[in-house]
């Protein structure tokens, strides 16, 4: 029996490495941006790893599954080459390089571990909330499948374009910027798209609209912790995220796994929101907890994120979201409990903002 080791060329080698997922993550190290590079000289077998983490444990555990993997196909003669990078470098060349939405001076995220939490209900209301605050607020519906920002904000014509450029104008109503899937294709056709094609489709909303000058930027994630996520927290410097849950057990698992997976990426979780958090009876004003009761605030001390307020299950916020009324644009309660919602979150923005800049 010959002592050879089996001679594979780089594309087999990569190819091999597709099998290997990120830790966590039903994605592979490869589409992950993980394998900067592979050589093969003869029997030698080099690899250059960069993460863009400083958790060494998870450099580790990529390590020795690719060791494993290439050690099982007969390669012994293997070089792993590992680079870590801070967290703050890996922003700053984001924010130098391939800031897809340059204008915008902050972005974040809201997220949802599941759907029916209504998670496009409150991004639309915290973005109407936060240019109540005086801020130049824009809103992108990277909901590509469910896109539900046109309803929620009453969008109904196609977005124009910007003359002399490949670019369009974002659609505007009650004082903010938006854009969303659902404003340029028939709300009527879905979207049979596989994953890279939905992460592609979200990046040309952000590159292809003149969103201009703007303070911030709400994203409107589609539920879970899929392919969107993970490309926006890898083209986007976001300045954290939001995370919308119910209070019962069900959605508040899933909230935790949002957290997870934005702490995994390095973003900053900026706290929870309990949606549909009590319902008060229109007749005898009492108070009847649906779905239970502080379970998005219990998350919240126990993974020691904020917790940013309860909104109530109303008549008033379901029909503004089917008629185009944002609650948040009116003057009652329930448009204060959106703004004291929304200066948190700006409040925890600069927030850190100011630690990023000390």
């Amino acid at each position: 029996m010959s002592d050879e080791q089996p001679q594979l060329n780089s594309k087999e080698v990569y190819d091999l490495l597709k099998t290997v997922k990120y830790p966590g993550f039903s994605r592979d190290i490869i589409s992950f941006g993980i394998v900067r590079k592979v050589t093969v000289d003869g029997s030698q077998v080099t690899i250059d790893l960069e993460f863009s983490t400083s958790n060494e444990g998870i450099s580790k555990k990529v390590s020795a599954a690719v060791r494993q993997l290439l050690n099982s196909q007969g390669i012994t003669a293997l070089d792993l080459r590992v680079v870590h990078k801070s967290p703050q470098t890996v922003a700053e060349e984001k924010k130098q390089t391939d800031n897809p939405i340059p204008g915008a001076k902050h972005v974040i995220a809201v997220a949802s571990g599941k759907g029916g939490v209504g998670k496009s209900t409150v991004a639309a209301n915290l973005a109407v909330a936060l240019g109540k605050l005086g801020l130049k607020v824009g809103l992108l519906d990277a909901d590509i499948h469910g896109p539900s920002v046109p309803m929620l904000l009453g969008l109904k014509d196609e977005p124009e374009p910007v003359e002399g450029k490949k670019k369009l104008k974002p659609m505007e109503a009650y004082g903010i910027k938006a854009m969303s899937m659902g404003v340029l294709v028939d709300s009527s056709t879905p979207l049979v798209w596989r994953g890279p094609m939905i992460s592609s489709a979200v990046e040309q909303l952000m590159r292809d609209v003149e969103w201009g000058e703007l303070d911030i930027i709400v994203l409107d994630l589609p539920p879970g912790t899929g392919d969107i996520q993970l490309t926006v927290a890898q083209k986007v410097k976001l300045s954290g995220a939001v995370i919308v849950t119910t209070p019962q057990d069900l959605a508040v698992i899933d909230a935790r796994k949002g957290i997870v997976m934005f702490r995994k990426v390095e973003v900053k979780v900026l706290g929870l929101v309990e949606n549909m958090s009590y319902f008060i009876c229109n007749h005898c004003g009492k108070r009847t907890d649906i779905f239970s009761s502080g379970g998005a605030k219990r998350e919240a001390l126990r993974h020691r994120v904020p917790f940013l307020g309860e909104i109530p299950l109303l008549t008033g916020i379901r029909e503004g979201g089917d008629h185009g009324k944002p609650a948040a644009a009116g003057d009652d309660e329930v448009a204060q409990i959106f703004t004291k919602i929304a200066q948190r979150v700006w409040n925890a923005v600069e927030q850190t903002a100011r630690v990023e800049i000390g």
